[in-house]
Formats: C-alpha cells, sequence, structure tokens
C-alpha cells in the first residue's frame, strides 16, 4: 500500500481537488486498493472547513466523485505516516518543512513534477479563480504520478 498525502496552504481548493482526483484516477485503473490517499494544509486557516465551492463545482463538472470532508492541517506525524508529501507549489514544501522539521526520508514532492514540469508550481485559484487552470495543471499531475507509481 503506498500512502499519498497531497498538500496546500488551506487544504479546501488545490489538494483536495489532487486528492480525489488521483482517487478517481486509481479507481478507473483498477488500482484502489494500492493506494490510501489524504489530503491536508500548511496552514490552520480554513481548519474544519469543506471543499471551496468552485473548486467542488469544477469537480462536479468534471464528473469526479468526492465527498464532504474537512480541512485539517499537516502534523508531523503525517510524514511518517506517508510514503510521499507531494504539494501544489514550493511556498507549500517551505511551510511543511517547518511542521516537520526536514525531509530525511526524501518524501517531499512538487505535484507538476511528475508531469514533466520540474520545480513549477499550481497557480492557487483561491487568488487567480481559475479553477479550471487548476484543475488541468493537477490532472497532468495526478496521471503523471500515478504512471510514476
Amino acid at each position: 500500500m503506498t500512502n499519498l498525502l497531497f498538500i496546500c496552504h488551506g487544504n479546501i481548493c488545490r489538494s483536495p481537488m489532487a486528492e480525489f482526483i488521483f482517487k478517481d484516477l486509481v479507481g478507473c485503473a483498477g488500482r484502489s486498493g494500492e493506494f490510501h490517499i489524504e489530503s491536508a494544509a500548511t496552514s490552520r486557516e480554513e481548519i474544519g472547513n469543506d471543499i471551496y465551492p468552485p473548486a467542488r463545482e469544477i469537480l462536479r463538472r468534471k464528473g469526479i466523485p468526492f465527498e464532504h470532508r474537512s480541512a485539517r492541517q499537516m502534523s508531523p506525524g503525517d510524514y511518517s505516516r506517508f510514503d510521499l508529501v507531494i504539494a501544489m507549489e514550493k511556498f507549500n514544501l517551505r511551510n511543511i518543512l517547518r511542521i516537520i522539521g526536514s525531509d530525511e526520508g526524501g518524501k517531499l514532492r512538487l505535484l507538476l513534477d511528475y508531469a514533466e514540469r520540474p520545480g513549477q508550481d499550481i497557480a492557487d485559484p483561491w487568488y487567480s479563480g481559475d479553477f479550471e487552470l487548476a484543475y488541468r495543471e493537477i490532472l497532468a499531475g495526478c496521471k503523471g504520478l500515478l504512471k510514476s507509481l
């Protein structure tokens, strides 16, 4: 079983989109039993909140199943529980390191590293309003991640 944790700033837009997109991809590939998939935030700002409505809407329009969830902040213990911790942007990586201290196990990655766009960020649709672009980038990263696993 491969344990994956997707991370963004608030855990209401990009990381839950990645969580449910990846769950859908592995389900369609008949590989659901191979993965445990979650998402979390680096901040405490949105703890307890569900997926942001425009993020839910894009998932709904694209036919990606999702469920009610509550945003949570990553904890230091998550690092040992997950095989990969996949951030949406470099700013998230810096904040993850503040939470866990160091990446001794080499588990931290950017999602777009798997889309042949190493080191690039997925722009935060909370600020840009472009949930379609975020969806396309997250989908590309998730497809590349699944292929690599």
